[in-house]
């Protein structure tokens, strides 16, 4: 059995871009709002709790479950475009 060594790179290349943009937002999301920007966040309130407070201990486990959602769904469409490739090729 051959291996596809392009499109192997290609594909774990894809894999890495996506992994290293939806990395870079959790930690935006967990380290930069929850702990640099928590100053100026709890200057807001959210339902009677200070924001900064809130986004620490909730929103940014809420962006965490989106970005595992948002991963699946990239990875999905990227695994379904190489499939087709390998497949155009052994017909």
């Amino acid at each position: 059995m051959e291996i596809h060594s392009n499109e192997q790179k290609l594909y774990w290349k894809t894999n890495m871009r996506i992994m290293a943009i939806l990395l870079m937002i959790w930690f935006l999301v967990s380290f930069g709002f929850s702990i640099i920007f928590i100053d100026n966040l709890n200057e807001l309130n959210f339902f009677g709790f200070k924001f900064g407070f809130w986004w620490a201990q909730q929103g940014s486990i809420f962006v965490f479950v989106v970005l595992v959602f948002v991963y699946a769904a990239l990875m999905n469409r990227v695994d379904k475009e190489y499939q087709e490739k390998v497949k155009g090729r052994h017909e």
